[in-house]
């Protein structure tokens, strides 16, 4: 069986998800996903998150980027498909 293609998305997480743990959060989120990509803080509060994978790990890992860490206050997800880029692994920035 041929593996499933990847395909990538970005979201951008608002509320209060920065000095929270969002990104690592997300992380390890990822790695048990066995997606690539990054989390990075941005400048107006939000946290900016890449991912590729399968479709099936993307819906999976939309689905706890909603919830966040303990912490974490996520009001509001903004979800875009992406280009594919190559990242070896999932880093936070």
């Amino acid at each position: 069986m041929p593996p499933s293609p990847k395909s990538a998305r970005r979201w951008y997480i608002s509320g209060r998800v920065q000095g929270v743990g969002y990104r690592y959060f997300a992380e390890h989120a990822a790695e048990a996903l066995n997606l690539t990509g990054y989390a990075q803080n941005l400048a107006d509060g939000r946290v900016e998150i890449y991912a590729v994978g399968t479709a099936a790990a993307l819906d999976e890992f939309a689905g706890q980027l909603r919830q966040g860490p303990r912490f974490s206050e996520v009001r509001h997800v903004e979800e875009e498909q992406a280009d594919v880029r190559n990242h070896g692994f999932f880093d936070v920035r």
